[in-house]
């Protein structure tokens, strides 16, 4: 059996043994108030009281002491919760260096987008400018200037 259903079960029976412990106080109480009270009966339930509260006080003592160790980190035997938060931290910083480089690779990705881009319109006003130029030289010699047709 794993160890937290083993101290799940250990805290059930102290919950039973605490509850046997108020029915044994109750049980004196009863039995004291009686007006021909047993004497004999009395003391067996306070025995049975006391028996179970010392079980009790022990079984809790040695629940707090194993949540002491297993809360300050030090190495437990049977315990994992060091190595657990060891590890759930590194998945953590793993997930977080993952997201940042898919952020980084998506702000590379549109820079290269955009400088083509700013590339392409480079290229197509040079070609326009190319094809003006070539257009420019073959009709030339039919087109004045707007000024030069305004002084004459």
């Amino acid at each position: 059996m794993t160890a937290p259903m083993e101290r799940i079960q250990l805290l059930d029976s102290i919950e039973k043994d605490i509850i046997t412990c108020l029915n044994s106080a109750g049980q004196v109480f009863l039995e004291l108030s009686k007006e021909k009270s047993s004497l004999k009966q009395a003391e067996n339930h306070t025995q049975t009281f006391l028996k179970t509260l010392g079980a009790v006080e022990n079984k809790l003592t040695d629940q707090i002491n194993y949540l002491t160790q297993v809360s300050t980190g030090q190495p437990h035997e049977g315990s994992g919760y060091a190595s657990q938060k060891v590890l759930q931290m590194a998945w953590h910083r793993l997930e977080h260096a993952r997201s940042r480089v898919n952020e980084l690779d998506k702000i590379k990705l549109k820079h290269f987008q955009e400088r083509a881009a700013a590339q392409a319109k480079r290229m197509q006003a040079q070609s326009q400018i190319q094809a003006d130029v070539g257009a420019g030289q073959g009709s030339a010699m039919n087109v004045s200037h707007p000024m030069q047709s305004q002084s004459t």
